[in-house]
């Protein structure tokens, strides 16, 4: 069924569409985590933005650094 075009303003965006491909984007990008790091985080989380932006960002943040070697 189709939305409701009549109901406008109020919108969720306390909420992450999964199945969009254009919020696991954003998602990704805001947070630097993968897209499939940023669906991993859907599946184990809902899709409660608090909550998916401050556990991406968690996991960003735990990326391990490049090692430049020296010869």
């Amino acid at each position: 069924m189709a939305d409701d075009k009549s109901k406008t303003g109020q919108q969720d965006r306390d909420r992450v569409a999964g199945g969009q491909d254009y919020e696991l984007q954003h998602l990704a990008k805001e947070t630097g985590v993968t897209l499939e790091q940023a669906l991993q985080l859907i599946r184990a989380y809902g899709n409660d933005r608090e909550k998916l932006m401050k556990a991406a960002k968690g996991l960003a943040n735990n990326k391990p650094s490049p090692r430049s070697s020296r010869l």
